[in-house]
């Protein structure tokens, strides 16, 4: 069975042109340290569970802490 990762979302950046225009989400490199510490993960074992990490964010989603949490918790039903 192939194990599905969790993807990680952030927003586009907003362009000068498109100013008045709400940044829409795209699929980003991976998750924060910030995501990763309000779930309870620190960096090597996210590193272990092969959890996408993204260094160079600062950014803290609560999309993306919501996507963290169902995932790991898949996993540990999966998973006896």
């Amino acid at each position: 069975m192939v194990e599905d990762k969790p993807i990680a979302y952030v927003l586009t950046p907003i362009l000068r042109k498109d100013a008045g225009k709400t940044p829409r989400r795209r699929a980003g490199r991976g998750f924060s340290k910030g995501e990763l510490e309000a779930v309870g993960l620190d960096f090597k074992k996210a590193l272990k569970m092969g959890i996408p990490i993204d260094k160079r964010r600062k950014t803290v989603h609560e999309w993306n802490i919501k996507t963290l949490k169902e995932w790991l918790e898949r996993r540990k039903v999966e998973t006896p």
